[in-house]
């Protein structure tokens, strides 16, 4: 889902709060990402910009993005020039993708000077580029050489020209006739409505002209050439409708997702496309819809760049243990017809006088059958027949000692399978290196990863998660298993409430009773927040188990993370992402 123009309009007019405050500090966290904070009177807000080709954008932030040690050239370019500077203005051509930042700076002679930061979101050729009041570029987070673009290269030093601009209607002042013409003409006839009208209008991207397109023939596929007057006024008065929405700030901001709770995409209005197949998430505001649409994707971008090697060595081991298991099972059932190599042998010793050496097979009663059925034994011509029940009952204890080995192996096998399913779950939701790197850590300890000798420095370790719940009973949530081994086996209270996902990988969950009864909506929201911090995090109706942490010990020898527990009862919750956020907000701030 590319950032469309009319969307950045609605991203401007929430970033004039910025205008007249400060640029406080400037980080970059990814290659092509810059947070720049900026100080006002009300407040100090973050303003992040992204241009890489598939997530790029402009909006304020609230997410806690960890940031590198070691800033890059381009960020510290930007804090030497832009560094408490003033921001001037906020400025967009029209519906073009591009924002310009004014910043009141002063220069390296100590004369006051204007730069601009200009945001281009255009996909794949997206970019930041911070230009100087003599309108040349300084610099830009991506540099476009001629071999990259002979069209319009970007480099330092070269005179900053905008984007070719194509002329194209503007939703908010379009004419009805100049509209049924571009629909009439014969190149367009052919030609489904939904692309007809991207190409007509500045700003639009595919899924509003799809959402435009259903307003008027109500989820059939239609081209320009199906329309007549009377569609021709449904779409005019759908596009009327939601202009003036936008223009009086009335529009519903919706982020769109499927029915694993993956975030697909997002718009300034409703959309009714997809019937029953999405589900539409209200937004508060512009810069609120992006910054939790791309939030989670960029949070999995960083997580599989910083432990790309981690997610290889957890899927490679959770195979192997895999084969062996199965390998290990198929034995276990061969190991079952262990009682019909004994039967042989006992029938054989209470035959031994009707049996001679030279025998290939016999055909004895079954002394154990009531019916005393005949059952035919094979037998080894070269044995006698004691030597020949002797080795069906060498068989037999055989099969009996693989059996409980089996059985052994097997469920230690599936122990193993259960702790790597819990460290994929808490590397799945490491928010930060310093998150990784501790589970790096538990791996080298476990064995999975050879020791590295270095003079690295000690991991932070990470304090659980903290929320307070509407009773004001706080509840912690762990992070990764050695933390969920100490927050339920050393740091909680007997009478404390443990909670985790019945038989699924998850964070241990702690209600801290301080000697009270939580009320029961306190139990329903701990036990949403377990869900949501476990595999079943987009599930319905997932089992938490929960009991007082007395009823919860290790057995000797577990893996971290792993426990046993008893007098437990069991809700079915829905995980709630929105209220966890609003349990966040509950923490008192320190």
């Amino acid at each position: 889902m590319a950032l469309d123009g009319i969307f950045l309009t609605t991203v401007k007019r929430e970033l004039q709060v910025l205008v007249g405050g400060r640029v406080d500090k400037i980080y970059q966290p990814a290659r092509e990402e810059i947070i720049m904070s900026v100080r006002t009177r009300e407040a100090v807000y973050k303003l992040l910009f992204n241009a890489s080709a598939n997530n790029a954008r402009v909006h304020i932030t609230d997410e806690q993005i960890e940031n590198p040690k070691t800033p890059p050239m381009f960020c510290m370019l930007l804090r030497k020039r832009l560094s408490s500077g003033k921001l001037a203005a906020v400025r967009q051509d029209g519906c073009e993708r591009v924002l310009y930042f004014d910043i009141d700076c002063v220069s390296e002679l100590g004369e006051p000077c204007r730069l601009t930061l200009a945001a281009e979101i255009m996909g794949r050729c997206s970019n930041l580029i911070l230009i100087g009041d003599n309108g040349r570029i300084l610099d830009c987070i991506k540099r476009v050489t001629l071999d990259l673009s002979s069209v319009r290269p970007v480099l330092p030093g070269m005179v900053y020209e905008p984007p070719a601009r194509q002329e194209r209607m503007d939703v908010f002042s379009y004419d009805r006739g100049a509209l049924a013409d571009i629909i009439s003409d014969e190149k367009n006839t052919a030609k489904p409505l939904s692309k007809a009208l991207v190409a007509a209008f500045e700003g639009f991207s595919p899924l509003f002209a799809r959402e435009a397109e259903y307003a008027v023939s109500h989820g059939e596929d239609m081209l320009c050439g199906d329309m007549d007057s009377h569609k021709l006024d449904c779409l005019c008065n759908y596009l009327d409708d939601t202009a003036r929405a936008l223009s009086e700030g009335k529009n519903r901001f919706t982020i769109i997702k499927d029915k694993d709770g993956v975030l697909k995409e997002y718009c300034f209005t409703q959309i009714l496309q997809y019937g029953s197949l999405m589900t539409n998430i209200p937004q508060n505001s512009a810069c609120e819809t992006l910054d939790r649409f791309y939030s989670q994707r960029d949070a999995d971008s960083r997580r599989r760049q910083w432990a790309a090697d981690l997610f290889k060595l957890l899927t490679r081991t959770e195979e192997r243990i895999s084969r062996r298991v199965a390998g290990q099972k198929q034995e276990l059932e061969q190991c079952a017809k262990r009682d019909e190599l004994k039967l042989c042998g006992d029938l054989i010793m209470a035959n031994l006088y009707r049996l001679e050496k030279g025998q290939t097979e016999a055909e004895v009663e079954n002394l154990y059958d009531e019916n005393c059925r005949k059952i035919m034994i094979k037998l080894d011509k070269r044995l006698t027949p004691v030597q020949n029940a002797q080795r069906y009952y060498a068989e037999y204890r055989k099969a009996d000692t693989a059996e409980k080995k089996l059985t052994q192996l097997i469920a230690e096998g599936e122990e193993e399978l259960a702790y790597i399913d819990s460290v994929s779950d808490s590397l799945m939701r490491a928010s930060g290196e310093d998150d990784i790197a501790l589970l790096r850590e538990e791996l080298e300890q476990e064995g999975y990863i050879r020791r590295k000798v270095s003079n690295k420095k000690a991991v932070r370790q990470q304090k659980p998660l903290r929320f307070v719940s509407d009773g004001g009973f706080e509840i912690l949530v762990g992070r990764n298993n050695r933390q969920n081994d100490s927050l339920t086996l050393k740091e909680s209270k007997k009478d404390d409430i443990w909670l985790h996902v019945h038989n699924i990988a998850g964070s241990h969950t702690i209600i801290s009773c301080g000697g009270k009864q939580p009320d029961e909506q306190t139990l329903m929201q701990a036990a949403r927040l377990a869900a949501l911090y476990s595999k079943a995090r987009n599930s319905s109706q997932v089992p938490v188990d929960y009991t007082q942490v007395r009823y919860v010990r290790k057995p000797a020898g577990a893996k971290p993370g792993m426990v046993i527990f008893t007098n437990n009862k069991t809700l079915f919750v829905e995980p709630d992402e929105q209220e966890a956020e609003r349990l966040v907000a509950n923490v008192p701030k320190k």
